[in-house]
Parts: structure tokens; C-alpha cells; sequence
């Protein structure tokens, strides 16, 4: 398959494991660009308009399935790879009905992102453990999607949650735990 020139956008907040993946991608001979916020990547989907774009669903406080929904409306035929380092099911479920072909979990190397890219059918399924899930997982895992139910909205996901504002900021800023 050949890359040359194709504008590919990598959105994650992680800058260092973002700038090894536009040089592999750069290698193989896509024209890549990257975001580390989501103003930035809204400002990139706008102005450089990617073809293929991998997202990364934690951008500091955000979540990057609003991004997913903004490069579908930008572009119907823009194929999504959404990256993670906490592979959920509600998510995966999610990024794949917001659009994305493929929920893959990291750290991906640029040839496990380029296979992600080459499904045909989108994929959401998450390797899933035996095990159940700790209360703690299970509770992160919920505010996650009242908070993409809220579109994003923290105040509002907090009075659906019944709790205050800042604890729900408070408890998203944590790294969830794995299980």
C-alpha cells in the first residue's frame, strides 16, 4: 500500500511518544502532523484535514471521542484509529460507534497502528479479562460514560452523578486503576 503524502493526524497528549510516531510515520512516507491538546487537534482536523488520524482517548482532561465525532463531521471517510492505555469495553464500544475502525491499546508501534488501519470492519473488541473488575475500575469506567453521555459536559455529568463538580475532576485526573 503505498503512504506517500497521505495526511495522517496523531493526537495525543504524550509528547514524546507522539514525536516517535510521526518519525515512524514520516518514515514510511506519510505527511504527518500532531496534537497534543484538543484545541490543537481541532484547530489540525480544521486546517490539515487528515485522512487517517489516531487518537488517543485521555488528552489531559478530555476525552478523545469528542475528536473521533469531530473528524467524522469534518470528514465522513477519515479512518480513526483510537489509542489507549486503559483498554475498557464501554469505550471501545464507543469509539467504534462514534466512527472508528479500530481501539487498539498502548504502547503501539507504528506497524500495529498501520494493521489497525488496514481492518475493514470496525473492531471493538477488547481483550477481557476473567477476572471482574475492582469497584474502583468499575466506578471509573461509569463516570467515564456519563461524561461522554454529557458530552463532555463535567458540571453536568457531576450533578447526573450526584457529586460535586470537583471530585468528579478530581477522580477523572487520576490514572485509573488496570483491573
Amino acid at each position: 500500500m503505498n503512504h506517500d503524502n497521505v495526511r495522517m493526524l496523531i493526537i495525543d497528549d504524550d509528547e514524546v511518544y507522539c514525536s516517535v510516531l510521526s518519525d515512524a510515520f514520516i518514515r514510511r512516507g506519510f505527511d504527518v502532523q500532531s496534537a497534543h491538546t484538543e484545541e490543537q487537534a481541532t484547530e489540525k482536523i480544521d486546517d490539515f484535514e487528515p485522512e487517517m488520524a489516531v487518537v488517543d482517548l485521555r488528552l489531559g482532561r478530555s476525552s478523545g471521542l469528542h475528536l473521533i465525532k469531530r473528524l467524522k463531521q469534518k470528514d465522513e471517510n477519515t479512518k480513526v484509529v483510537m489509542l489507549t492505555g486503559y483498554a475498557s469495553i464501554v469505550t471501545a464500544v464507543e469509539a467504534v460507534k462514534l466512527g472508528a475502525i479500530q481501539y487498539i491499546t498502548k504502547p503501539a508501534n507504528a506497524d500495529e497502528i498501520l494493521a489497525a488501519f488496514e481492518q475493514q470492519n470496525a473492531d471493538s473488541g477488547v481483550k477481557v479479562s476473567d477476572k471482574p473488575l475492582s469497584v474502583k475500575r468499575l466506578e471509573w469506567e461509569h463516570m467515564q460514560k456519563v461524561l461522554l453521555e454529557c458530552g463532555g459536559n463535567v458540571s453536568e455529568a457531576a450533578r447526573q452523578l450526584n457529586m460535586h463538580r470537583r471530585t468528579l475532576q478530581r477522580k477523572l485526573a487520576k490514572r485509573p486503576v488496570r483491573q
